[in-house]
């Protein structure tokens, strides 16, 4: 019985500990994001930059790694793709507003050389990535890693 006792007096204790506050939480919050974007749908390529915008808005420091045919959106002369609704922007505007936010941006090292690009045809802000850069993000515990 009044060990019974002992471990309900011990649970209540426990429910009655302060809580973590939600500015606790937002101070141990996402810091680095490092998104990885390598799909051709214009409508993924917007979801990825306005999620990644919106992280660098709320002081996440964002870096972007284009593979595949998303490494388009990163050429000087591209058209950034079809005008996404509702705000009727591309994904390569929402792109240079992310550069403009100060996120680092590079297309896939593979990128390039299989492509008719150079390094000359990126646009300003964008570098080629080097495979030990892009892995020393992935494998940070404080980097939060998304793909699309």
């Amino acid at each position: 019985m009044h060990r019974h006792i002992r471990v309900t007096s011990l649970l209540a204790a426990l429910v009655f500990l302060p809580l973590p506050t939600m500015a606790a939480d937002h101070a141990r919050a996402v810091e680095k994001v490092f998104i990885i974007l390598s799909s051709e749908s214009p409508q993924t390529q917007g979801m990825a930059m306005v999620l990644a915008n919106t992280m660098a808005d709320e002081g996440a420091a964002v870096d972007v790694l284009l593979c595949d045919a998303a490494g388009d959106m990163a050429l000087a002369q591209g058209d950034g793709g079809p005008r996404l609704a509702p705000k009727k922007v591309t994904p390569g505007e929402l792109l240079g507003a992310l550069i403009g936010k100060g996120a680092s941006v590079s297309v896939c090292a593979l990128y390039l050389p299989n492509s008719d690009y150079s390094e000359k045809d990126l646009a300003e802000g964008v570098s080629v990535a080097r495979p030990p850069q892009m892995t020393a993000l992935m494998r940070d515990p404080k980097v939060r890693v998304f793909t699309f």
